[in-house]
């Protein structure tokens, strides 16, 4: 955990900038400040990134990315599973999510179920996932 932006919004601008094609006015936020981000490096590189907001009785996990090179080595559910156990340790009752429509499926396989109706953020559908602690 750490609250240096430099990492993570690397990863963000090389995931959902370049490689997704959100704008930079959808990506970046006045959020991050007070958000604790979540960084895996192998060998010193960061290759994958989240982000923990403290939303009263929720905790919400966001901005969840993995370089593509890095993707299918299970990264991505150790962040979810990471934030899911941060906040269960700080009494939440909840964590919720914007999932992107396609990821569903990966978000429910960790305890996420939809609520609410899908929206558009960016340009692509999203849900929003809630898991009960």
């Amino acid at each position: 955990m750490t609250h240096d932006l430099a990492e993570p919004h690397a990863l963000r601008r090389a995931v959902f900038i370049e490689e997704q094609g959100f704008t930079e006015a959808d990506e970046w936020d006045d959020l991050d400040t007070g958000a604790v981000q979540l960084v895996i490096r192998d060998a010193g590189r960061a290759v994958a990134s989240a982000r923990l907001l403290d939303e009263g009785a929720a905790g919400r996990i966001g901005r969840i990315c993995v370089l593509k090179d890095w993707r299918g080595r299970g990264l991505g559910a150790d962040l979810v599973r990471f934030g899911i156990d941060h906040f269960r340790a700080a009494g939440k009752a909840r964590v919720v999510l914007g999932a992107q429509v396609q990821a569903q499926a990966f978000y429910a396989g960790l305890g996420f179920a939809p609520m609410g109706a899908v929206y558009d953020d960016g340009g692509v559908p999203h849900q929003e996932m809630v898991c009960l602690l």
